[in-house]
């Protein structure tokens, strides 16, 4: 295979003016195979001509066969990526197949077409490969196709809700727990659908080193004369090459934060952010367009992001609640976009903090003018930052005083900066739970508040967040206050209260879980203890001599689980 440009040549791109993303490419090579062993589609021809035309102005060159005897390894081996056009039936044997599945693992591409999912269906491969294999479809007719995700080279340039006309394909499973799907099906758009509401339509997923994308439009010979219908072909042509990335993990359980709708957010400080299609567009600044809804802990955001040239903006986590922007610049700590900076001030650095893998993050980044996906997963204390689906930062919060609890916000940077973001969604993780102590009720912050010197008492467990804490080290943090659990004054002498405090990383703030249940304050010794013994609610939780007793017994908050 040809060799993707070195660093210096993708950090030249990522200072010019956005061209054109096709035209930017390094020239790769393309092998079309469209052999039928079952029905065949009389629209092969014109998508091998479509295909064709893609490639003179995308800068790939195209070979297109129905001879498997090009399945050998040093065959596949001329060609960035395999287009399976409407291929039906077992086109494969045994020593062609093996060569194909060495040739995907090694970290070559595979694009599916239509019918390529009607294809191979007893090679187990191949089934993960494609994703899925054909059902049954209706007759041919106008559906309305949702696109799930409209930040990938294949998907961007499409509208929310996507009409036209094909032949549907229901599928015999559900791809979306191996897969990244970008589109789905609307049912009830038309007749004959038989997966349900969840039915996927287009996805993408990777399989060792390689990469595979998948489409179940194609039927119909009008298709690839259709421009959004190209344009979605030739970024997924793109991303199996691996001239356009993507995040393609399999992804579910997420909530929207912004995909349309601005409400829940609210702007600090000048400037602002414009709202069409589903996209939110800086103007002007130093602001901050933040969640103003509620804050989080233990989470993974996920949102897309474009800049136009050497454009600048971030994502701020971990930052309290403000109408001054600063505040977050101050508290908080921001997830960089910048195209060219110092290494911690550019993409994916925390900024001032912590540079990102310089040679991961260039692998994995799309340059201005595409969209890139950041997941910004947060345990704790603890920050990761993937771009495009690879791990390019992580990050342990050093300072006590700051934490990585809190609000999460987009920032628009000054009039010369244009960053665009995209389907800003979370899941927040298990980290945070509730500590179970004596007579079977929780730890409470009283009446779920946010002052400083709040009392810390026992309560009958209710799920909320006033009983939700985090362990990160020895600090243990509630995250709806974003503040600790503290000995008032930093005393050391029995009776003392527990109260919720300002994280400020004192030794009043420090928590032992023990080997028999009991939980330790180093400092003074003592134990987290309910005082008099008494399970009423309300009652105050204080520090007292460690006896092993019932009434000093919790159980920790349960240890985060990725997803």
């Amino acid at each position: 295979m040809r060799k993707l440009l070195g660093t210096a040549l993708i950090a030249l791109a990522m200072i010019v003016p956005a061209t054109p993303a096709s035209a930017a490419d390094q020239a790769y090579d393309v092998l079309v195979f469209s052999r039928t062993a079952g029905f065949r589609h009389d629209s092969i021809a014109a998508g091998i001509q479509a295909v064709r035309e893609l490639g003179a102005a995308g800068n790939f060159t195209v070979t297109a066969t129905e001879d498997a005897a090009a399945f050998t390894t040093a065959g596949l081996n001329q060609y960035e990526a395999v287009v399976f056009l409407n291929t039906t039936g077992d086109v494969l044997d045994a020593t062609q197949q093996t060569a194909f599945e060495a040739y995907i693992r090694n970290g070559g591409g595979f694009a599916g077409v239509h019918a390529a999912a009607d294809t191979e269906y007893d090679w187990p491969f191949y089934g993960q490969l494609v994703g899925a294999w054909f059902a049954s479809h209706p007759a041919i007719q106008p559906a309305a196709v949702r696109i799930e995700d409209r930040a990938t080279a294949a998907t961007a340039h499409l509208p929310q809700t996507w009409n036209r006309t094909d032949e549907w394909y229901n599928f015999r499973t559900n791809v979306r727990d191996t897969a990244h799907v970008l589109a789905t099906l609307d049912e009830s758009s038309y007749s004959g659908g038989g997966m349900g509401t969840d039915h996927p339509h287009i996805w993408c997923k990777t399989l060792d080193s390689g990469r595979s994308f998948y489409t179940g439009a194609g039927h119909t010979i009008e298709s690839y004369a259709d421009d959004g219908f190209r344009r979605m072909l030739l970024g997924g042509i793109r991303y199996a090459a691996g001239r356009s990335h993507a995040d393609c993990r399999p992804e579910t359980g997420y909530a929207p934060l912004y995909n349309g709708s601005t409400a829940g957010w609210s702007q600090a400080g000048p400037g602002s952010f414009t709202n069409a299609d589903a996209t939110l567009s800086s103007t002007g600044g130093m602001g901050l367009f933040w969640y103003s809804a509620r804050q989080f802990t233990d989470y993974s955001l996920k949102l897309d992001w474009k800049m136009t040239g050497d454009d600048n903006s971030g994502v701020y986590v971990g930052f309290p609640a403000s109408t001054d922007p600063w505040s977050a610049v101050d508290n908080g700590y921001e997830i960089q976009i910048d195209a060219t900076d110092t290494p911690d001030h550019t993409t994916g650095s925390i900024y001032g903090f912590q540079a990102a893998d310089i040679a991961a993050r260039d692998a994995a980044l799309n340059p201005p003018g595409e969209w890139n996906a950041y997941e910004i997963r947060v345990e704790g204390e603890h920050l990761q930052v993937f771009l495009n689906g690879s791990k390019i930062n992580d990050f342990t919060n050093p300072d006590p005083v700051r934490s990585l609890a809190g609000y999460v916000g987009l920032q628009n940077h000054g009039d010369a900066d244009h960053v665009s973001f995209r389907n800003v969604r979370i899941k927040e993780l298990t980290g945070a739970g509730p500590v179970v102590g004596f007579a079977g009720k929780c730890l409470d912050v009283n009446g779920a508040g946010t002052a400083d010197g709040t009392k810390i008492q026992l309560w009958t467990c209710n799920n909320t967040g006033a009983q939700r804490w985090s362990v990160s080290g020895q600090v243990w943090r509630n995250p709806s206050s974003g503040k600790c659990l503290d000995v008032a004054g930093g005393g050391t002498a029995n009776g003392t209260k527990a109260q919720l405090w300002t994280c400020n990383g004192s030794a009043a703030q420090n928590w032992t879980a023990q080997a028999d249940g009991t939980v330790q304050n180093p400092r003074s010794g003592r134990c987290l203890d309910v005082s008099e013994v008494k399970s009423t609610d309300g009652q105050q939780i204080h520090i007292w001599d460690c006896l092993g007793a019932a009434n000093q017994k919790w159980s920790p908050p349960p240890s985060a689980v990725r997803p």
